[in-house]
């Protein structure tokens, strides 16, 4: 059995000889019409041959990336759920409140593509247990930190972004290398349901913790303990396969990393990979805003119907919104992940555009609701929330389907680059900046106007109305990646079965035939 555990520290994890045997049943490329272009799907039995990890082996390693994800999102949105505390404690305002979260998201976005470089190249395994496990100490760190110190929050939460760029780049390309076709998107659903969860868990744990605690400083002390338990976790039980074997045929080359720069040309060229990522960035735009202040919206909601008392210097916040909505999330993220991988799983049979598709429905069918929501606000909060609940069920369609576009559409071993290149895209005009954004709009609307409960509302009320905006913007960026996603696909098929080769300008060598296959060789060993 081969697998990174016998490499050498941060060594290339990929042994060649790991990859599909041919004769051997179930294994890619023994059965079928080799000249169809069609990649075999491995049964089970040829998943175990290739990965050489057991089918049950291979469900407990998404369980452990499933648990990792779901910490990581319950570790980012702790914060949102004790947000007014934040803001009484350090006596900030709306503007300031949204840069804590801007912070980490800049500094997640500008360490992915390192990570994503990496995880091409070196044993994933280690590169995430690393960045884990400084991510809990970091966060350990924060919950330390005295009230004229705000400027160090801001540090300790950028160097948070550590822990998730070494994970989120790394840990979908693992599942592909260890699931192929219906088995992966099933296996990524999974995965993605982690996101809505955690989210909704940090905002519970946040505002529950604090409570039982009278402090709010303990809230950010859950996670780190429990990072230790995935850093474990990881270590223990993850070993990793090699790279892009149960999607090759039996008798294709072993596929080697190129060049940055032409991993980055290449998915320039990539329609549907760039399309779908702008698609993306308009979700995480509308999730970003929606995650940081939609508890301090609901809050100044109740305030102004009159229905909790205005939160006053000195005092703790009690609210129950971050728990109403932290359960709202938990759930709409569930049940929209799941019907979106279905709902797109049953189309596809007669539809292969239907991924992005459904993508494009759930963004542009949540604009309107979210708008309702917040329209609704000033007259009935149970009317709120439950346009939210439409709007969030809608919106986390997206998650598992964008994350198996990218990995059909783009090759095996520039995946992770792909995942570095659309978080930097979708942080850097999605969520990096959409919360300091909101906030920064709802202060100057509140210079504009008397001072008041009623005003700090409706400024946040209308600067949280661009999110229907954006997200019909992405349903047309989905829309776009229906008309090339077709042909991107069949590409990226071709490449990995060594069918198609990509032309480098630069590059001496020339396509010959040799062994009935087309083989680089150098120009000079032709040439006589």
């Amino acid at each position: 059995m081969a697998g990174s555990d016998t490499t050498p520290f941060l060594s290339q994890a990929d042994d060649p000889g790991d990859g599909p045997v041919p004769g051997i049943p179930g294994v890619p490329g023994t059965m079928g019409n080799p000249k169809s272009g069609e990649p075999e799907v491995p049964d089970q039995e040829g998943l175990q041959r290739i990965t050489g990890l057991s089918a049950g082996h291979s469900a407990l390693i998404v369980a452990v990336l499933c648990y990792i994800n779901l910490l990581n999102y319950m570790d980012r949105f702790t914060v949102a759920g004790v947000l007014p505390d934040i803001e009484q404690f350090f006596n900030i305002g709306d503007s300031s409140s949204g840069l804590i979260q801007t912070v980490f998201i800049s500094s997640y976005m500008v360490l992915a593509p390192v990570f994503g470089y990496l995880g091409d190249r070196y044993n994933r395994k280690y590169l995430m247990c690393g960045g884990i496990a400084f991510w809990s100490l970091v966060t350990l760190g924060s919950s330390f930190i005295p009230r004229e110190r705000f400027w160090l929050l801001l540090l300790t939460r950028g160097l948070v972004g550590v822990g998730e760029a070494s994970y989120s780049t790394i840990a979908p390309t693992l599942i592909a290398d260890l699931f192929v076709a219906d088995q992966r998107s099933r296996m990524l659903s999974v995965f993605y349901f982690a996101i809505p969860v955690g989210s909704g868990l940090g905002y519970i744990a946040g505002s529950k913790v604090k409570d039982m605690a009278g402090d709010w400083h303990w809230a950010l002390r859950v996670t780190p303990g429990l990072g230790v338990v995935a850093v474990l976790l990881l270590f223990l039980v993850v070993q990793e396969p090699p790279r892009g074997a149960v999607e090759r045929q039996s008798d294709s080359p072993p596929l080697n990393p190129t060049s940055w720069w032409a991993d980055l040309k290449a998915l320039a060229r990539n329609p549907s990979f760039i399309l779908s990522s702008l698609g993306f960035t308009a979700v995480a735009f509308v999730t970003g805003s929606l995650a940081l202040w939609a508890p301090a919206f609901l809050l100044r909601s109740r305030v102004v119907l009159g229905e909790t008392p205005p939160c006053l210097p000195g005092d703790s916040c009690s609210s129950s919104d971050s728990l109403i909505f932290g359960l709202i999330t938990c759930l709409t993220g569930v049940l929209g992940v799941g019907l979106g991988v279905e709902i797109s799983r049953r189309l596809r049979r007669s539809n292969p555009r239907a991924d992005p598709l459904v993508c494009a429905a759930g963004l542009l069918g949540s604009a309107p609701f979210l708008f309702l929501a917040l329209a609704c606000a000033h007259g009935s909060i149970v009317a709120t929330y439950i346009f939210i609940f439409i709007g969030e069920t809608l919106l986390s369609m997206n998650w598992a389907i964008v994350a198996d576009i990218l990995l059909y559409v783009v090759i095996p071993t520039r995946r992770s680059t792909a995942e570095a290149f659309q978080i930097v895209l979708s942080h850097l005009l999605g969520d990096a900046g959409s919360p300091y954004l909101i906030g920064l709009i709802s202060d100057r609307l509140r210079r504009s106007w008397p001072p008041s409960f009623l005003s700090e509302f409706r400024a946040l009320q209308f600067s949280l109305m661009l999110c229907a905006f954006v997200g019909a913007l992405g349903g047309a960026a989905f829309l776009g990646t229906a008309i090339f996603i077709e042909g991107d696909r069949r590409r990226a098929q071709l490449h990995v079965q060594g069918l198609l080769h990509e032309a480098e300008p630069t590059d001496d060598r020339i396509v010959v035939p040799q062994q009935g296959r087309s083989t680089r060789v150098p120009v000079s060993s032709v040439l006589i």
